[in-house]
């Protein structure tokens, strides 16, 4: 029988005045995978932090099977087998994939036959997460996003891991790549490892968890067994509320055409794209990762220069710069919301309101207060959770922080939203909120061009959808007249 490898009990931990963690426990046997979900600042990924030794609990008690654990910090984590896989890599990105599996191991043994164990250990590891080809030799930040996670995973291996905690790793993984993750996942629980999950994806969670955990302001609210549990509960668990439907149906009926795209193709597009959108309809474009989504909507908004082909929006030729763009009515919502999409380290007033201060502008001099009135009522519009208006975006959790994001298009009027992976990283929740105002910018006849690689979320809140395939927008369907299979039938040029 399988035996309990970490207990948590009454875990409290606050950053000033906030309270990140309110008596918090949770139990992991060995050989399974719990689920840890929860809304963005719910609480989980300090939680994780608490264990891998990133944060120090204020109160509380840690047991790591059946000795008692307080962690000074991450090396003490490593000595007792706890190891911690984070969303954005822990990699040296210029050292060889051996250089980093070794990195703070001990061993014993001097010169050539030393090196020949320890590059032995490092092959081994390796096939065991399916990397069994790759030279040991080859420098990590030449790998794919994805061979840098199993590296990550890897090196949790090499140093004995028992315990792996995993915050969000396939948020920037495609599919076959997320279907290689679960595979090694379910090795590593028939070598009795346990996992510690967080995902914001409910079927992904499905797909590779025993158990789950809810947390929500802090708190634990409700866990149990996977597979003896709606969505709707644990959505509700999530949110503190019934929530009746994930993906909430604005009335809305697309009008004239808006935005006319003629033979587009930019300087770092492979092909011409022709597509129309109206105004008042929610247009959906999916695809694989590398499509050429992004590239399309970055040359639309003039990120990208026009190498082909005319853009028209309600029949004026749209040209020259991103500014021009904006006043003929063009958004866009990156894909990059860190390094692109907004200044990390500015009030949350000024991200709403930047690119559009000229109408504060009173000769010489820009009128603040009228300013900061107008940011407040479209922060509170959108629904963002933040001590006040002045607080930087950098201290917001990420949910948040995109609905700053998209209050600044807003601000902006735009006629046509581009929003590139909208919801990527951020709680149900929230994207049903998200979702929610796509469906009010269109009743108000505005044009959303949604970007997704979420299959489920443009099937259910676009009109009309187009598949893009290496560069090519292949075809446009109405959204009633795809399924996902269909879709990634001609994502992957494999429809016959």
């Amino acid at each position: 029988m399988a035996h309990t490898l970490l207990q948590m009990k009454d875990i409290c931990k606050r950053f000033g005045p906030t309270v990140a963690l309110d008596r918090v426990s949770l139990d992991v046997t060995a050989g399974e995978v719990l689920a840890l979900i929860g809304e963005n600042g719910a609480g989980k990924s300090t939680l994780l932090k608490v264990l891998s030794g990133a944060h120090r609990a204020d109160s509380g008690h840690i047991a790591i099977e059946g000795a008692t654990y307080r962690p000074r910090g991450p090396l003490d984590a490593r000595k007792a087998g706890i190891a911690m896989i984070y969303q954005e890599l822990n990699l040296a990105p210029d050292l060889s994939v051996e250089d980093n599996l070794l990195l703070g191991q001990k061993g014993t043994g001097i010169g050539s036959l030393f090196r020949q164990q320890q590059r032995q250990r490092v092959v081994e590891t390796l096939q065991t997460v399916g990397l069994g080809s790759l030279d040991p030799t080859a420098i990590v930040g030449e790998q794919s996003v994805a061979t840098q996670q199993l590296i990550e995973v890897s090196r949790a291996l090499i140093s004995n891991a028992k315990l792996i905690l995993f915050d969000e790793p396939t948020s920037s993984l495609p599919q076959k790549d997320v279907a290689q993750l679960f595979e090694i996942i379910s090795r590593l629980k028939k070598s009795n490892i346990g996992i510690v999950y967080i995902s914001h994806f409910l079927e992904e969670v499905r797909n590779v968890a025993d158990g789950y955990q809810v947390l929500r302001d802090g708190q634990a609210v409700g866990g149990g067994r996977i597979s003896e549990v709606t969505d709707s509960e644990i959505i509700s668990l999530m949110v503190g509320r019934d929530v009746e439907d994930l993906y909430p149906k604005i009335p809305h009926t697309p009008g004239a055409t808006r935005l006319r795209a003629k033979s587009v193709r930019g300087y770092h597009s492979k092909q011409p794209a022709t597509f129309e959108v109206c105004a008042g309809e929610i247009f959906g474009i999916a695809g694989l990762v590398g499509s050429g989504r992004t590239e399309l909507v970055r040359t639309l908004f003039g990120l990208d220069h026009l190498v082909q082909g005319s853009i028209e929006i309600d029949g004026q030729v749209v040209s020259g710069s991103v500014k021009n763009r904006m006043k003929l009515g063009l958004g866009m919502l990156s894909e990059d919301r860190k390094h692109e999409g907004l200044a990390q380290e500015l009030p949350i007033i000024e991200n709403a309101t930047m690119g559009s201060l000229r109408r504060y502008q009173k000769r010489l001099l820009l009128n603040l207060g009228e300013r900061d009135r107008s940011a407040l009522e479209l922060i509170e519009k959108v629904e963002v959770k933040a001590h006040s208006g002045y607080q930087n975006v950098s201290e917001l959790s990420g949910g948040n922080q995109q609905k700053v994001a998209i209050a600044r298009i807003l601000h902006q009027d735009a006629k046509v939203l581009m929003m590139d992976e909208p919801t990527k990283g951020i709680d149900v929740g929230t994207k049903a909120e998200i979702y929610r105002m796509m469906g009010e910018l269109a009743a108000q006849g505005k044009t959303v061009i949604f970007v997704s690689s979420y299959l489920p979320e443009l099937l259910s809140v676009c009109d009309r959808i187009g598949v893009m395939a290496r560069g090519n927008l292949r075809e446009i369907r109405e959204a009633s007249d795809w399924t996902e299979d269909s879709i990634m039938a001609v994502a992957t040029n494999s429809e016959r």
